[in-house]
């Protein structure tokens, strides 16, 4: 990996935890559709480091799920489940952020919180593991 990738690579992975974080200041102030916003990023960025460290791109989130799927999930080198919490926090944001008179709650966005940090950790891990 060249400095430059190295360096993209790792802004995401420092994305993905800070993002993380501000999903948990959302989530202690009730602000649900927002925290579910700020999950899915989280794992948005994590997803897109770990396709950037193996020369897979997208221009758009419709196409990081899919590569997301086809290259890892499916392949089994993570988790069925990593790849079901993506795809739900995937349709989550799009109906948090776009449907109207629809909101979270605690029930439907705290159960996201640990699933979302072991998304980040296992790529990270993986990442790390081929540099």
């Amino acid at each position: 990996m060249t400095g430059t990738k190295k360096d993209l690579i790792q802004y995401r992975l420092d994305r993905a935890k800070e993002t993380l974080g501000d999903a948990e200041i959302l989530a202690e102030k009730q602000r649900w559709n927002s925290a579910i916003n700020r999950l899915y990023y989280s794992a948005y960025y994590a997803v897109s480091a770990l396709l950037i460290s193996n020369h897979i791109s997208s221009t758009t989130h419709n196409g990081v799920k899919p590569l997301f799927s086809v290259n890892y999930i499916k392949t089994g080198i993570f988790p069925t489940e990593t790849g079901r919490i993506y795809s739900q926090l995937f349709t989550w944001r799009q109906k948090g952020d776009y449907d109207d008179l629809f909101d979270f709650d605690s029930e439907k966005v705290l159960p996201y919180f640990e699933p979302v940090k072991t998304i980040i950790e296992l790529i990270e891990e993986h990442i790390h593991s081929k540099s």
